[in-house]
């Protein structure tokens, strides 16, 4: 494929700017811990010549595109990707014998090459199995999950990740047409998302089965588990004056992200001790003020970047 027709790195001047300082310097390591088609890391490979990238993704179909892409910039000498998920980054780099890294990006969600082949079963608007695993060789698709689950679970999750309003509805419908017939194919469960919604209700907001099909992927991928787990200890891994970067897509993944920088950039001082205690002093600061959207510019000519956030911090010191 020529993923340069289809991939446009979301938010891409920005992150190489709060990325720049960290990076700079002759022998930093950048981890890219959602690889993609590393239209990120490209772009930080081509500005610090003495950049070394370690580049991790669960997707086989990713990894070697972004090696293709890599190694055609004349990159690939300083490129270790791994098949790897993100929350695997302690042991990556302990294999690697690499003790701290001077920056971190999350790029989270679903990547281009994955929302672009209809096969992987991402997507609603073209029908295709429905699978929905970023590792398309182990784990359990969203066949499994829409066919197994139990009309209360399957709430949950549509409620919980999808944030959909007529979850209830859509389990309902979900349980009983699987009697009839399982599920296999994504067109049949967008049709039956689409019906299950009040008419006045579909008139708006994007296609009816979007938040479905999000909450499907979630589950599928355990994405909030795996970013739950991986930020603290990227955190862990940063050398002072490293820098993290997450690109976040919807509310769930903003949260957890705030939660954490913000917890390590917090003075943890007890407020009746009348001096800071250098111990619980911050570990980080926080270098964007809250989750700065894509420019309006950017959102025209990339739609998909519309919900896009990122935050940053830095690592103003080592924990005690």
């Amino acid at each position: 494929m020529s993923s340069s027709a289809v991939h446009v790195p979301v938010l891409l001047e920005r992150v190489t700017e709060l990325l720049a300082p960290a990076c700079a310097a002759p022998g930093a390591v950048l981890v890219d811990a959602t690889l993609g088609l590393a239209g990120h890391s490209l772009a930080m490979l081509d500005a610090h010549p003495g950049l070394r990238l370690i580049g991790l993704d669960r997707d086989p179909d990713a990894r070697a595109e972004a090696a293709r892409r890599i190694a055609a910039a004349g990159h690939a000498d300083r490129a270790t990707l791994v098949p790897a998920v993100f929350d695997e980054l302690p042991q990556v780099l302990d294999s690697l014998g690499i003790d701290e890294v001077q920056g971190i990006l999350f790029d989270l969600g679903v990547s281009s090459l994955q929302l672009d082949r209809p096969d992987r079963g991402f997507s609603y608007s073209a029908d295709a199995p429905l699978d929905m695993r970023m590792d398309p060789t182990v784990g359990r698709t969203a066949a499994d999950v829409v066919n197994t689950y139990s009309a209360g679970e399957l709430a949950r999750v549509l409620r919980v990740y999808g944030e959909e309003r007529f979850a209830g509805r859509i389990a309902s419908a979900i349980e009983r047409e699987r009697r009839r017939e399982p599920f296999t194919r994504t067109a049949r469960l967008a049709e039956l998302v689409r019906s299950a919604i009040p008419a006045a209700t579909r008139r708006t907001g994007g296609h009816p089965a979007k938040r479905t099909f999000q909450a499907l992927r979630i589950e599928v991928n355990d994405e909030l588990g795996v970013l739950e787990r991986a930020l603290p200890a990227a955190l862990d891994a940063l050398a002072v004056g490293g820098r993290v970067v997450v690109i976040t897509f919807h509310s769930l993944e903003d949260r957890i992200v705030k939660q954490v920088l913000a917890a390590g950039a917090a003075d943890r001082t007890p407020p009746e001790f009348p001096v800071p205690v250098p111990e619980l002093a911050p570990v980080l600061r926080l270098v964007t003020r809250g989750g700065e959207a894509p420019s309006d510019a950017e959102v025209a000519a990339n739609p998909r970047s519309a919900s896009a956030r990122v935050r940053a911090a830095e690592r103003v010191r080592r924990a005690a």
